[in-house]
């Protein structure tokens, strides 16, 4: 006998042409789920699955007109985050695969024992169960583990006072920064602090194949392309009801970014290879480290796409503009790194943080968490590690604060220079060396391939066939 569940929750749709069939699994089915409904033709059913929220659909195959295998995948692209147990009186190798390759559930024949559905109806149920409490669980976390921008320096706490001002809002907000100065972070900031219901959904634009994009963002049908054996669903739609973060929005193709205007403008998506379009209650947080408005006049961004995500702008000031929270910085990186290496705490000595004060730090935090985990692991101090790696004595405070400053900016004095990544072992052959110092690049520009490739001097196309080159060696 099948346990009950805590299923009130849940509702589910019969669909067989059998009138007997729907008043027993409806009478089964009635004692444990919140709603059931039943539908004896594919009309029926479609009209039922427009107008309600469904968990599982119970769904004969051979139905008059539409079979039920026709009528999934017509709905594929649409596919409401429901389970799918077929049945069928007909046992056909064939159309068991079709089921399973539909994102069938569990494919039952007909005549059934009662209690084998139930089995198969429990194992749907109570996954979903699990997925609940995860998701009940994870948002649990969040509130008590709230995002935190570390530091108390003067552009610091003026940053967090107006993530708290914006956050509120569902109007679009667009992060201006350095690579590295915590875009993703202040974007969390603004989803948590807003309390929407929905998840935060990041998205790096510029890792992401130009031509895979808009398949990434609003999903596509079964078919729509070559490969595309199955329907999905795209980022807007598991982002309805939260927040999607478009990182590097700079790298977005001129293409793709007329779709994600007419997106934003009627809050409804288009799948690839549908012709309906799906409403999405979405809020866009944006990130780059270009100045968009230089973008535009280029021609590289549209000036319409621009003016619809600045509704609302937060700029993010460089490390080398926050000094004052290296210390609070340091600590921080410092305990969580130490604990999830399971090792003990390390606190620097002053002279660390004043080695630290007297750099740039042209890659911003991210490259000062990239340096305190190297200097846990190697066991020495940033002020020895440094001096190792220039073959420098330490640097000490009445030392000149930045010897070349000048020369590592060029005339719009961007800094061009590249900190020191790592060294390389003397056995290593120059393709090893290579391949470490680009993947070093890639991770610096968090995976954004694009940028890395403009810091490299090489073309993108040619950081893809190398880590398509190594994808195979190591196959």
């Amino acid at each position: 006998m099948v346990v009950k569940s805590d299923w009130n929750a849940f509702s589910v749709l019969v669909v067989d042409d059998e009138i007997g069939m729907q008043t027993i699994l409806k009478k089964a089915l009635s004692k444990q789920f919140g709603q059931v409904h039943t539908a004896g033709t594919i009309e029926e059913a479609e009209e039922i699955r427009q107008s309600h929220h469904l968990d599982l659909i119970i769904l004969d195959i051979n139905l008059p007109g539409q079979t039920g295998l026709e009528w999934q995948e017509s709905i594929a692209c649409d596919a409401r985050n429901y389970d799918v147990i077929f049945m069928t009186g007909y046992a056909e190798l064939d159309t068991a695969i079709q089921a399973l390759r539909l994102g069938a559930s569990d494919f039952i024949l007909k005549p059934f024992n009662l209690e084998n559905m139930l089995q198969a109806v429990k194992r749907c149920m109570d996954r979903r169960l699990v997925e609940r409490t995860n998701f009940a669980l994870k948002r649990e976390v969040e509130k008590k583990n709230p995002i935190e921008i570390i530091g108390n320096a003067e552009k610091t706490l003026q940053l967090k006072k107006m993530v708290a001002q914006l956050a509120p809002s569902n109007a679009a907000v667009l992060i201006e920064g350095e690579s590295g100065t915590g875009k993703e972070l202040v974007a969390r900031g603004l989803h948590q602090l807003s309390e929407r219901k929905g998840p935060f959904v990041p998205l790096n634009c510029g890792a992401i194949a130009p031509d895979l994009l808009e398949s990434e963002l609003f999903g596509h049908t079964s078919g729509a392309f070559t490969g595309a054996k199955k329907g999905r669903e795209g980022l807007f739609r598991v982002a309805n009801g939260g927040t999607l973060f478009l990182d590097e929005i700079g790298e977005m193709p001129i293409g793709m970014q007329s779709s994600l205007l007419r997106a934003l403008e009627q809050k409804a998506i288009r799948p690839v290879g549908s012709e309906k379009e799906i409403p999405v209650d979405v809020r866009i947080v944006a990130a780059t480290n270009r100045n968009l408005l230089e973008e535009v006049e280029k021609g590289n961004f549209r000036k319409d796409l621009f003016y619809r995500l600045n509704v609302l702008t937060v700029s993010l000031p460089a490390l080398r503009e926050r000094k004052a929270d290296l210390a609070c910085l340091t600590e921080h990186f410092s305990q969580m790194i130490a604990s999830e290496m399971g090792v003990k705490p390390v606190h620097w000595a002053h002279e660390d943080i004043v080695a630290m004060a007297n750099y740039d730090w042209p890659g911003n935090i991210r490259e000062l968490k990239n340096m305190i985990e190297r200097c846990i692991l190697l066991g020495k101090p940033p002020v020895e590690h440094w001096a190792e790696l220039q073959g420098d004595e330490p640097i000490h405070q009445d030392e000149e604060q930045n010897k070349n400053d000048d020369a590592s900016r060029n005339k719009e004095g961007e800094c061009t220079c590249m900190p020191i990544l790592d060294t390389y072992p003397e056995k290593w052959t120059l393709k090893e060396v290579e391949k470490s110092h680009i993947i070093t690049v890639v991770d610096l520009h968090d995976g954004n391939k694009s940028a890395a490739a403009r810091q490299l001097g090489v073309a993108r196309k040619t950081l893809e066939r190398k880590f398509k080159e190594w994808s195979e060696e190591n196959a």
